[in-house]
């Protein structure tokens, strides 16, 4: 009951004298023994490795789904329709008549074998695909896992408009810019439909809604192989204005820095226009708003198409400089590699979006040269290990990410240097009470 008192209304409930944290402790330590006594019975009949932890967090999310939030019978309900639909699959399969259930594991992973020089594009590529997430987040109060799926979804079109008959797809060989045209507007209007049904939901239930639609765009283009098929469409030609990548590689940085700071831009004008205000307010309030005569599910789905925007232009960016895109490159995996890139940087501020872009570039590349790392097991392979090491100790400092540890850098040094003026960046409303780890609407 006192965790339930909590959940609802965190303040209220440490008024009364009761220690939050340590109660949300004990039931975290609870939960990890659970699911540690459930790793332990899986792996006596399961084939359990690295790499197994994104299908086993998707079956997470699907029993609670099935069986209903908060639920513990729902949850045993669940589990038991999950395996059986598992089981069936995995018996048909025996036999030859259908492929192993779960995703694939990745040919060519979201953001690997960067080029040295190509680096700071990349970075401002995934960038604009990462802002088009804190963009929900920070004036919606929306955390999307649909992002990537979104992204990709720009790039699978592009492919599938502009390749000449070398690869998978529908092969239309037009122009380049044109396919730039039909991916841009098509995600856009996937983003739309995708707004239109998440709009109504909020918290716990929209993340896991986008995260559908993101494992239904990987399986689509997975396994209708008229767009593209698990292997995935190469040779994606690219504009005459950018040409061949490997030979101008600084074409492709500069097409990248415009279209980051166009969207910069825009976002910044749009959270200042009246939609941008009545936006915030949503996020801020949903009830009042709605009660004032605000139509909240529209305003959140209109966001959401602009986010979708954002991120179609990421898409483009990633298939200019890769050549190729296959479902890999929307995973699961890389779904939650955005996630951790807007957390690291800051999941509240638009900057962070790029700052968490390049933190996350630079340790992907450059891990494997750091000496002595290998002597304690952390090599290459191990990436994500770092990362996830990195995003625990910059959670526990600052829950804003790197931008909220920028800002604390910001008032430490006001408060040293009294007579100095700091210059300071606009941050959207209650930025600061949730970088501060406070309520939050």
């Amino acid at each position: 009951m006192v965790i339930r008192a909590g959940v609802d209304d965190r303040q209220m409930v440490s008024a009364l004298g009761v220690n939050i944290q340590l109660t949300f402790a004990i039931a975290f330590f609870v939960g990890s023994a659970l699911a540690g006594f459930g790793g332990a019975l899986g792996g006596s009949f399961a084939s359990l490795g690295p790499g197994v932890d994104g299908n086993w967090l998707l079956y997470s999310l699907v029993v609670v789904i099935i069986g209903g939030m908060g639920s513990l019978g729902g949850a045993a309900v669940g589990a038991l329709l999950l395996g059986g639909y598992i089981a069936l699959k995995l018996q048909r399969a025996f036999v030859g008549q259908d492929s192993a259930f779960g995703l694939l594991s990745s040919q060519v992973h979201f953001w690997q074998w960067l080029v040295p020089s190509l680096i700071a594009a990349v970075c401002i590529g995934i960038g604009v695909a990462a802002a088009s997430l804190i963009f929900l987040s920070a004036y919606g109060g929306m955390v999307s896992l649909a992002q990537v799926a979104l992204y990709g979804t720009a790039g699978f079109v592009l492919g599938n408009v502009v390749t000449t008959g070398n690869s998978k797809g529908l092969n239309l060989g037009w122009h380049p810019w044109l396919g730039v045209v039909l991916g841009i507007a098509i995600a856009t209007a996937v983003g739309l439909i995708f707004g239109a049904l998440a709009s109504r939901s909020a918290g716990i239930y929209f993340l896991m809604i986008t995260l559908t639609f993101a494992v239904i765009a990987n399986l689509f283009f997975g396994q209708v192989t008229t767009f593209s098929g698990f292997g995935g469409i190469s040779g994606v030609r690219t504009p005459g204005l950018i040409g061949e990548v490997d030979t101008h590689p600084n074409r492709l940085y500069y097409a990248a820095l415009v279209v980051a700071v166009l969207v910069y831009a825009a976002t910044k004008y749009l959270v200042r226009t009246p939609f941008g205000i009545t936006l915030q307010g949503v996020r801020d309030d949903p009830v009042r708003m709605s009660s004032l005569g605000y139509n909240v599910p529209f305003h959140r789905m209109i966001a959401f198409g602009f986010a979708a925007f954002i991120a179609s232009l990421g898409g483009v960016l990633f298939v200019w400089w890769n050549g190729h895109i296959d479902p890999a490159s929307i995973d699961l995996s890389s779904t939650i590699d955005l996630l951790v890139i807007c957390v690291i940087g800051g999941l509240y501020r638009l900057e962070g979006a790029w700052l968490g872009a390049l933190v996350f570039v630079v340790i992907n590349n450059y891990i494997r040269s750091v000496p002595g790392l290998g002597h304690i097991g952390l090599s290459e392979e191990r990436f994500h290990t770092v990362i996830g090491v990195i995003f625990l100790v910059i959670i526990l400092l600052s829950p804003g990410g790197l931008m909220g540890i920028l800002g604390k850098g910001h008032e430490l040094a006001g408060r040293l240097f009294p007579g100095r003026q700091l210059a300071t960046s606009a941050a959207p409303a209650a930025t600061s009470r949730r970088a501060k780890g406070g309520p939050t609407p």
